[in-house]
Order: structure tokens, then C-alpha cells, then sequence
């Protein structure tokens, strides 16, 4: 009884944090409370976001503003063809001392901090991409045959143009499925775009202030992970999660005609986190099954890829989530 007091009391002091932090970020990031809920669920969940958008839409703005108000170190990394992984990791260089005496001294490389903020990802090299694999997974990087833990939390936000693709090098599967989410970032309505010419062209802008500590940040997530998912909401992940396997019983004619691959169980993993931090959010203390079709598709869109023949026909497969997802409610009324 303690513990679900204690649980209880600290997850309505976060709710207020919560709400102050958001406030802070659509201040300066106006309108799109989706993409920043999307945003700060990642790093509620200790994961990492992959932020996909048009250019000038402030994919950029918002990773500065969330490293602002989060509390966090942060560095950015502007990836480019030429860019090599120690210029991600850093590397040893000979130091000569005043004596005369030589010896090896490392250089931390930007991946040290708290929040990284990897600018135009998918152009770099795969071999500079791969840097980032061990560093998300782990938390750590290996330089010199030493490991060398990063400071937490770690977290990184990637930023990716979806027209420019001259020149750039998709994302393989296995660092995509790093990425808790996959953050769609849209154009704003009218309204809002009017909203952010007056916020933005004037003598003076709003500023971002911080709203939480790296420690804060670390209790949050500690308490995310023992907040409490009904037997409903699980299966409904693990029904939905394995609904988008084309060789699985459960999947529909249509999954099995159009998917090549399907979701692992990282991705129901990220479904048991992402809907607990979406209640979180809302000031719930516990996720719903709305809460599982609500993050489906920022999970599952990067986790599973269409077959030729459908990447042919012209399918989407937002729209195949979203059938997918309608599919498995209708099933869980039936039975």
C-alpha cells in the first residue's frame, strides 16, 4: 500500500512538472502539441526520436528547446557526407608534457552529453551512422578498446528531410529499431503559422527556461516503468505487434500481401513504454487501449517496410497501420 501511495503522490507532483515543461515548449514551438507530446514521451521512456519534416518546420527549435527545459547538456551534430566516427566519438591523440614525457590522452567527441541532437542523419555514411548504434543501445562507446560510459540520461533526437534524397544514405533497419519513435513533424494550419509569424518576427522572442534536472528526468523515468498496464492493454499490444507479421496466424490477408518484414519485440517493448508515458501525460495513471492505437503508428512505422509489389501498387503504410489497428479492436469486441 505504501508503494502505490508513494507511486500515486509522485506521479500527481510530475503532472505538474509535466504540464509546466510543455507550456515552456509550445511557447516556442507553437502549435503542434502532438509532435512535442511525441517528443517528451520519448524521453520519459529513457529512449530516443526520430523527427521527420519538411525543412524551416523547427524540428531543430524543438530539440534545443527540449534540451532547454529538460535541464540537459546538449550538443548537436550537423552529419554530412565527409563526417567520420571519430568526429562523433572523439579519439586519442599524443600529449606531450612539460618534462618531455609522451602519453595517450582522449578526447571526449559531442556524443558526450546528455541530449544529442543528430542533424540530417541519413547524411553521413553508414559507416559514421554506425557510431551512434552502440552509444544508443548501451550507453556507452568503445574507443581504443576502452569502454567509456556516456553521463545519464542519454538521449538522442535525429532530425531527416524526406525530399532531399540526393545524396543520402538511408537508415538501416537494425538503427531504426533503436529509435523508440518515429516523430512525423507536419506543416502547421493557418492559424498557427499566423501565430508564429507574430511570435517570431517581432523585437523579441519567448525563451525557454529550465523546468527540470537530469535527476528529475531520471525519477520520471523510474516511475514511468512502475506505473501499472492492465492485462487488456498488453494484449492488445502483443495482439497488435503481432498482427503486423506477414508470416504470423494472426495476420490479415492484406499484412501477409503487403508487409516484407514486421515489427520484433522491441517494438512491443516501446508499445509497453510509449502508452504508459502517453497517460502520463494526460495526468492518467494507468494507459487504455486508446492509448496503444494512439501510439501505433509513431512505433510501428519504422519498424516494418512494404513488399515490391505493394511499394508498386502505390500502398501506404500509415494507412495499413491504421486498418491493422481498427482490424484488432474489432476482434477484441467480437470475442
Amino acid at each position: 500500500m505504501t508503494d502505490d501511495t508513494d507511486l500515486l503522490a509522485g506521479l500527481e507532483a510530475l503532472e505538474g512538472k509535466l504540464a509546466q515543461a510543455r507550456a515552456s515548449i509550445t511557447r516556442r514551438f507553437i502549435g503542434q502539441e502532438q509532435v512535442v507530446d511525441l517528443a517528451l514521451s520519448a524521453l520519459l521512456c529513457g529512449g530516443h526520436g526520430l523527427l521527420i519534416g519538411l525543412p524551416g518546420l523547427g524540428k531543430t527549435r524543438l530539440v534545443e528547446t527540449l534540451g532547454t527545459v529538460m535541464g540537459l547538456n546538449t550538443n548537436r551534430v550537423q552529419f554530412t557526407p565527409d563526417l567520420m566516427p571519430a568526429d562523433i566519438l572523439g579519439s586519442e591523440v599524443l600529449e606531450t608534457a612539460s618534462d618531455g614525457s609522451r602519453a595517450f590522452k582522449f578526447i571526449e567527441g559531442p556524443i558526450f552529453c546528455q541530449l544529442l541532437m543528430a542533424d540530417e542523419i541519413n547524411r553521413a555514411s553508414p559507416r559514421t551512422q554506425s557510431a551512434l548504434l552502440q552509444a544508443m543501445q548501451e550507453r556507452q562507446v568503445t574507443v581504443a578498446g576502452a569502454n567509456r560510459p556516456l553521463e545519464p540520461p542519454f538521449h538522442v533526437l535525429a532530425t531527416q528531410n524526406p525530399i532531399e534524397q540526393e545524396g543520402t544514405y538511408p537508415l538501416p533497419e537494425a538503427q531504426l529499431d533503436r529509435f523508440l519513435v518515429q516523430i512525423e513533424v507536419p506543416y502547421p494550419d493557418r492559424d498557427t503559422e499566423r501565430a508564429i509569424l507574430l511570435a517570431t518576427t517581432g523585437a523579441a522572442e519567448e525563451e525557454a527556461h529550465a523546468v527540470f534536472t537530469p535527476a528529475d528526468l531520471i525519477e520520471a523515468q523510474q516511475m514511468l516503468r512502475r506505473m501499472p498496464v492492465g492485462e487488456a492493454v498488453m494484449e492488445a499490444i502483443l495482439d497488435l505487434v503481432r498482427a503486423c507479421r506477414p508470416d504470423d496466424p494472426s495476420a490479415s490477408e492484406v499484412v501477409r500481401d503487403t508487409v516484407a518484414w514486421g515489427p520484433g519485440p522491441r517494438a512491443a517493448q516501446a508499445l509497453m513504454l510509449t502508452v504508459r508515458a502517453r497517460a502520463m501525460l494526460q495526468g492518467r495513471l494507468a494507459p487504455d487501449a486508446g492509448d496503444v492505437a494512439a501510439m501505433a503508428q509513431p512505433v510501428l512505422g519504422h519498424r516494418m517496410a512494404l513488399n515490391f509489389a505493394a511499394r508498386a501498387r502505390g500502398d501506404d503504410l500509415s494507412a495499413l497501420i491504421a486498418r491493422t489497428v481498427a482490424d484488432v479492436a474489432q476482434v477484441k469486441v467480437a470475442a
